[in-house]
């Protein structure tokens, strides 16, 4: 007995010195290539929009055991590893049954794999199945239930588990075989993908189905015995057919999710602004509006909170794998004419500078200005019409004529401080041309000068990413005043609408570039901007192809599927509403009998002396006694003036010399009008 007793402890001190001289020579563990996983971008609520496989190409998404249906992960424990939540890696129960049957029946009757060692042999793959191989695995499970516990390695083996060609994990598997992620899962759908790493190849479902249904119907007999569904669940589940294709993963805005993956290489997980719902949304309808006019078509959608800025769709083509629209090319970005689309900012600019109000009268008749003679659409004309419905109808004429007036440099000046790119011909200073759109925008800047709009004149810096690196923090560009932005927004407003569409719901304005080539339509109320673009990617004309007729009926059925009711902008306290017989007598009509140039040949030209530009005045307005009057001053011009704050008529001033008493510090902008029509304007700070 003694002798018997000491061979056995010699026999385990032997057994457990060559034990450890076999760990001794393993490697140390090193999961850096399991724990590679696929880059998916989400949307703000955390939905997946589009991943993308590995660098070796395998599609292996990020996923934790939290993530799983309950039910499922009870079936899978049930079903591979009973005491999964007992045993150290190894189940020494298990162990010893496999032993003895192996003995008692001289062949493999049952395995003693844990999901410990499942996870051992996937994280360190070795294709030879030997005594040696079957001993690292139980190593390996070991340790890597000491470093990760029982939920780290549960999660792992959620990550690795093969399940047919490049799909590995249970997320990537729920999504390519039932389309949808594996939070919730039916039970016949859980047993399947519990079944099937234990022979990934050959139980494919998109391959060989029988197989499939069988390993399932098998894994329902074992959970239902051991009792987590009852025997009635499972053959109710065994009813359900099995997937026979795979499905294709979730590719919702991918411009957007590629480009910020291009952006952010090393990111893993990735947090748009984009509202998955409104941008699948908005993908159908550009799909099927695209669809409906023809082949070669493609359309692209942008959507914009105005309040943060946030990018909430980006539809950059009616479909990214649509090669006979060019579907890769994000129409968002392409520089593109806007045809009448920045009408709007010539207005606003006449209207800051006091050389406009929305009740002016314009003359819409056929004009020569140095040898371009702009013409209407419908190539008729409206004779006299005030600003408003000058730029409710679109009209060609008076749009050229305010820009002759406020001067295309300046023009063209102002859109790009406000963060726009603007694309001139080459080897051209801007011209009155760029009025009816002949410059180069993209969909994108055109989007944010329209949200400006509804901003007080403030144009947003976008915000694409809710997650990473902190958003940039630049000084917001203004498009203009915050009086005249709501006076291009209150006249938008009230264009007329498509057909069949209500009016007044929201702003507008569209655009059709020349030869048929582009057409846009850009809308906006308080609480969103969207713009749509409809063309060619590859710039060829369209016959029929009017912004009006194909873009702006996109546009109300792309504010339709936002949702809730359209919120006008607010209106400014300072914002003057009245006739155009209530204006100051200069500011009724844009007068073509008084030359502009007769200021210059009478007095000189008009130009505001005091204060200057930029200037910032202390008024003693931070005190508590009254606030002094602010002197204006101007040389030249026709008399009478008329001075203008803030686009409202300072109260009894005609003359060169005036003053204003400012009712609180802060910006103004201050112009002045002449007889003529001449105006000039300053922005000054008032303390």
């Amino acid at each position: 007995m003694v002798v018997a007793v000491a061979v056995a402890v010699l026999a385990s001190a032997s057994a457990g010195l060559a034990l450890w001289r076999f760990v001794a020579t393993l490697p140390p563990l090193d999961l850096t290539q399991a724990e590679a996983r696929s880059t998916v971008v989400l949307d703000r609520d955390g939905q997946l929009l589009r991943p993308f496989a590995t660098q070796d190409g395998r599609w292996r998404l990020p996923l934790t055991a939290a993530q799983v249906d309950p039910r499922m992960r009870a079936m899978l424990m049930a079903y591979e590893d009973q005491r999964f939540l007992q045993h150290p890696g190894i189940d020494p129960a298990a162990s010893v049954r496999a032993a003895w049957q192996w003995l008692s029946h001289r062949r493999i009757v049952s395995g003693a794999s844990t999901l410990s060692m499942q996870v051992a042999r996937l994280v360190e793959p070795r294709p030879e199945r030997s005594l040696t191989a079957k001993l690292r695995q139980m190593v390996r499970a070991v340790q890597l239930e000491r470093r990760l516990g029982k939920a780290g390695l549960l999660d792992l083996y959620l990550a690795l588990a093969p399940y047919g060609g490049p799909v590995e994990g249970l997320r990537a598997a729920s999504l390519a075989y039932f389309g949808r992620e594996p939070a919730r899962l039916s039970f016949a759908e859980s047993a399947l993908l519990v079944g099937l790493p234990q022979a990934p190849e050959a139980r494919r479902p998109d391959r060989f189905p029988q197989r499939a249904r069988a390993a399932r119907d098998r894994v329902l007999d074992i959970v239902a015995a051991r009792g987590v569904i009852t025997v009635a669940e499972a053959q109710s589940a065994k009813a359900e057919p099995v997937p026979t294709a795979r499905r294709p993963f979730p590719m919702v805005a991918a411009h957007a999710a590629e480009a910020v993956v291009a952006g952010d290489p090393a990111a893993r997980v990735i947090r748009l602004a984009i509202d998955g719902r409104l941008q699948a949304s908005l993908e159908q309808l550009a799909a099927e509006r695209a669809a409906a006019m023809g082949p070669g078509i493609s359309a692209a959608i942008l959507a914009l909170d105005n309040r943060t800025g946030a990018v909430i769709a980006q539809v950059g083509s009616p479909g990214y794998l649509d090669t006979t629209r060019s579907g890769a090319i994000d129409m968002t970005g392409a520089i593109r004419s806007p045809g009448s689309a920045l009408k709007p900012f010539i207005y606003a600019l006449a209207f800051e500078t006091g050389l406009a109000h929305p009740e002016t009268q314009l003359d819409d008749r056929p004009v020569r200005f140095a040898g371009y003679a702009p013409e209407n659409f419908d190539l008729g004309f409206q004779g006299s019409v005030t600003a408003r419905r000058a730029l409710q109808l679109s009209l060609n004429v008076p749009a050229v004529d305010l820009l002759e007036a406020v001067g295309p440099a300046r023009f063209i000046a102002r859109l790009r401080s406000a963060g726009a790119r603007i694309d001139l011909p080459r080897d051209t200073a801007p011209g009155l041309p760029v009025a009816l759109g002949g410059l180069g925008i993209t969909l994108t800047d055109l989007a944010r000068l329209f949200s400006g709009l509804s901003r007080q004149g403030l144009v947003p810096n976008l915000v694409r990413r809710l997650d990473g690196p902190a958003q940039v923090s630049l000084a917001e560009g203004r498009i203009t005043e915050p009086v005249a932005a709501w006076y291009v927004a209150d006249t938008l407003r009230g264009a007329p609408p498509p057909e069949n569409a209500l009016p007044n719901r929201i702003a507008y304005k569209t655009g059709t570039s020349y030869g048929y080539r582009d057409a846009l339509a850009v809308g906006f109320d308080r609480r969103v901007t969207i713009a749509v673009w409809v063309g060619r990617p590859d710039g060829n004309a369209v016959p029929g192809l009017v912004g009006r007729v194909v873009a702006a009926p996109i546009l109300f059925d792309a504010f339709a599927r936002y949702g809730g009711e359209p919120e006008a902008v607010a209106k400014p306290p300072e914002a003057l509403v009245t006739t155009t017989a209530g204006l100051p007598p200069p500011l009724r009509h844009i007068r073509r009998d008084i030359p502009k140039t007769l200021s210059a040949a009478l007095g000189g030209a008009l130009k505001i002396a005091y204060p200057p530009d930029g200037a910032r005045i202390d008024l003693g307005l931070a005190e508590s006694g009254p606030s002094t009057s602010l002197a204006l001053k101007a040389l030249g011009g026709v008399p009478p003036l008329t001075w203008m704050v803030d686009g409202l008529p300072v109260a009894g001033s005609a003359r060169r010399q005036s003053e204003w008493r400012p009712e609180g510090a802060g910006f103004a902008r201050i112009s002045v009008m002449d007889a003529s029509g001449a105006s000039d304007s300053v922005l000054v700070r008032i303390e």
